[in-house]
């Protein structure tokens, strides 16, 4: 759920990173991190760590952020955690969101480790009382840089086959391919979804 300061007169948007372990929610967050340019305009990247896994976040307002009725953007970006038995703190760490990136391990190896996520993903909303279908969301595909790698069209049937798809990119996070592109699309559905219903409650 978007959060709307106005004092700062911004407009809080949280965006979670989910997907099987290991298959780079981390990486991207840490690229983005990197390569967000303007060090006052971000926040600190924090880490949970646990005795296996760890739970990033951090915020960060873009320079050329848009405006929506005078308020500025402002992006939460989180991951959860890939262990399955973290799946509390994964609860925890989608509560109020807003968009999520959808983040897929393309080794062949790991197609049953993507199904059995996005199924907890949907399951984990559920128990949040939301529906996927109403969160915007994008697929990346990563690490396409491996040799042992699925098929896009194979992934996009196992992982995008409904009656609305929804944007999916390919990406190898660790080289920085494809993570702004799958960020740049999650930002600009919020973006439009949320001006649309602005405007459907002025109309």
């Amino acid at each position: 759920m978007a959060i709307i300061n106005q004092a700062t007169k911004e407009l809080q948007v949280k965006i979670v990173y989910y997907g099987p372990g290991k298959g780079g929610k981390t990486t991207n967050l840490e690229q983005v991190h990197s390569n967000v340019q303007d060090v006052q305009e971000k926040g600190k990247l924090v880490s949970l760590a646990t005795s296996s896994d760890r739970t990033l976040f951090f915020d960060f307002l873009p320079i050329e952020a848009m405006s929506i009725k005078g308020f500025k953007t402002k992006f939460q970006l989180y991951t959860v955690p890939g262990q399955v038995i973290y799946n509390t703190t994964r609860q925890l760490v989608l509560r109020g969101v807003d968009g999520i990136v959808f983040v897929a391990d393309s080794q062949y190896d790991k197609m049953a480790e993507n199904v059995e996520s996005f199924s907890n993903l949907e399951e984990n909303l559920k128990a949040l009382k939301l529906n996927l279908g109403d969160i915007p969301y994008v697929l990346q595909y990563n690490k396409r840089d491996l040799p042992n790698v699925a098929p896009v069209e194979y992934m996009e049937f196992l992982l995008n086959n409904r009656d609305v798809q929804v944007p999916s990119f390919s990406a190898s996070a660790t080289k920085c391919e494809g993570v702004f592109d799958s960020l740049n699309m999650i930002t600009r559905l919020l973006l439009n979804k949320f001006i649309n219903e602005g405007n459907r409650k002025v109309a």
